[in-house]
């Protein structure tokens, strides 16, 4: 699939708060934790549970929301399919983290060990 420009800027410009209800209602129905959920996101942008809570209070768009994150230095090592798109090989920065996310979000859906969707020991 082709990432169009228009889908780059679709990206930049959703807000986190209008996707993250999605996140809990994927892992909640598959057994998983808000906890977990948090853990996860944690882990790729630096943000602890209080800072998403008030990036979702402050409706951030995914644009501000990655900007102010401190990716992982093991994000890199994120790779598959999510979405019909290969996330190593998305060119666009930004949605390359928002597929990221969402690829972190799928692992933990799926069943997935913690240990391996954060990546440890690699």
């Amino acid at each position: 699939m082709k990432i169009t420009p228009e889908h780059n800027e679709r990206m930049a410009k959703m807000t986190f708060a209008s996707v993250y209800p999605h996140y809990v209602t994927k892992i909640v129905n598959k057994g998983r934790t808000i906890d977990e959920l948090h853990q996860v996101i944690e882990w790729l942008t630096g943000f602890d549970s209080n800072k998403v809570k008030d990036l979702i209070e402050k409706k951030v768009t995914f644009e501000s929301f990655f900007q102010h994150a401190t990716l992982n230095p093991n994000a890199h090592l994120i790779t598959g399919v999510i979405c019909g798109y290969r996330v190593e090989e998305i060119e666009n920065p930004l949605t390359q983290k928002v597929r990221y996310l969402d690829k972190l979000v799928d692992e933990l859906a799926k069943g997935k060990k913690m240990e391996k969707i954060l990546r440890v020991g690699k």
